[in-house]
This record gives structure tokens, C-alpha cells and sequence, in this order.
């Protein structure tokens, strides 16, 4: 069966050119021009990725995220933000509330797809047998895409799940930013050092939450994040 795909935009053209590819690459593609109406799509069809742009009339992109991710019913729905906006403070927030990915425009929309290739490969994993990494309390089983601290449950989107797996992949070990990137996310692009950062916040405060040793994501200065070792 056919992924489906909603693509929220209140211009029209962009959501005509980028149907025109994800039809291309064999997905089927819903469509929304505004932020409620988007949310009722999501409540009923239960996409499996949502390309969002930031600008919306009624509720804006940001509201839609922080939705999405307060709902249990769809916050595993992963999220590839579209913005106009350059400034970098908007794409942190948006990777904050829980954003999976962005796209800056004007885009290539041959990048928007390889994007959401990547981000839907994160969301499902490639695995075809059970796999679990065990780093002291974290349980990583990536099979059935969960994470579990101390036998308890962790939520994660798909992308701050993957940057967890390829750092319980080499514990002690530092990886870089693009390192990460490319081992965590699949790909490798210009984007943002900040954007892994912004990513790996949303990871220490969950963890934390959920009861993990303090700062069991270290921060080497000047290079980038390993996942510490139990002693």
C-alpha cells in the first residue's frame, strides 16, 4: 500500500509541485491549505509523514506541531517543517516542538524528497530482525523503533530516535554533528550544526524525565556528543 503523504500549504502552487513529485515517487498525497483543516485530515486519514509550512492561515505551523506531538493519537506522525523564514531561531523552534525535519524556501523539490524518504526510513526502520542495543539503563530496540529507560518506555520522534541509536551505536565514543547527521538522519546537507543541537536538547530533557543518569549525553566542546558509558 501506497504512503501517504499530507501536505499543508496556503500556496497553492507549492502544493502543486510538490504533489506533482511525491505522485511521481509513488506516494499518494493529501492535501490541506490551512491549519485546521490539516488537523482534521490528520485525526481522520492518519498519514504517515506531514510536509507543514510554518505560515498558515487560522492556526499557524508551530501551533499544528505542538497538536500533533500533545496527541497520542498522532504524535508519531513524523514532521517535515516548509518555511520562508531564515532566521535560525524559527528553525530551532520548530525542531524543539518536535519537528522531524525542515526546508527553507525557495527548494529544490528533488531535496524535499530525499528528506522525506529519510525521515519516513526513520520512522519505520530498516530492520528485518530484532535488534536491541543496551547501554547501561537505556534499552534500544530497533526492531520495534522503542526505547525503553530503565524497563519504562521513552517517547521519542523518529529523528531524535535515530540520533540516540547512532550514539548507543559507539558508546564513549564522540561523534560530531555531521557525523551524526549522516549516521543518524541518513544523509548529509548544508544545514544548521544547531539543528542537531536543538535535537539532542529535546533527547537530555526526555531522558531526564524519564529518570536516565544526568547528562548521559555529554557535549565535548569543540567537536560534538557521545553517549557516556555506565561505569
Amino acid at each position: 500500500m501506497a504512503q501517504r503523504i499530507l501536505v499543508v500549504d496556503d500556496d497553492r502552487e507549492i502544493v502543486r509541485l510538490l504533489s506533482a513529485y511525491l505522485e511521481q515517487s509513488n506516494y499518494k498525497v493529501l492535501t490541506a491549505y490551512d491549519g485546521e483543516t490539516a488537523l482534521h485530515i490528520l485525526r481522520r486519514e492518519r498519514p504517515d509523514l506531514v510536509i507543514l509550512d510554518l505560515m498558515l492561515p487560522d492556526r499557524d505551523g508551530w501551533d499544528v506541531t505542538r497538536i500533533i506531538r500533545s496527541d497520542p493519537t498522532l504524535k508519531n506522525i513524523p514532521i517535515v517543517m516548509l518555511t520562508a523564514r531564515v532566521e535560525d531561531q524559527d528553525k530551532i523552534v520548530g525542531l524543539e516542538l518536535g519537528a522531524d525535519d525542515y526546508v527553507t524556501k525557495p527548494f529544490n523539490p528533488r531535496e524535499v524528497m530525499a528528506r522525506v524518504r529519510a525521515v519516513l526510513r526513520r520512522a519505520q526502520g530498516e530492520l528485518t530482525s530484532p535488534q536491541v542495543l543496551q547501554v547501561g539503563e537505556l534499552t534500544i530496540d530497533l526492531a520495534a523503533h522503542q526505547v525503553l529507560v530503565n524497563g519504562q518506555p521513552l517517547r521519542l520522534t523518529p529523528t531524535e530516535f535515530a540520533l540516540l541509536r547512532a550514539l548507543a551505536e559507539h558508546p564513549g565514543h564522540v561523534l560530531t554533528r555531521l557525523e551524526l547527521i549522516e549516521k543518524g538522519l541518513g544523509y548529509s546537507y548544508e544545514g544548521l550544526e544547531r539543528t542537531v543541537d536543538s535535537h539532542i536538547k529535546n533527547l537530555r530533557r526526555k531522558l531526564d524525565e524519564a529518570g536516565a543518569a544526568a547528562d548521559i549525553i555529554e557535549t565535548v566542546f569543540g567537536v560534538g556528543y557521545r553517549l557516556r558509558e555506565p561505569s
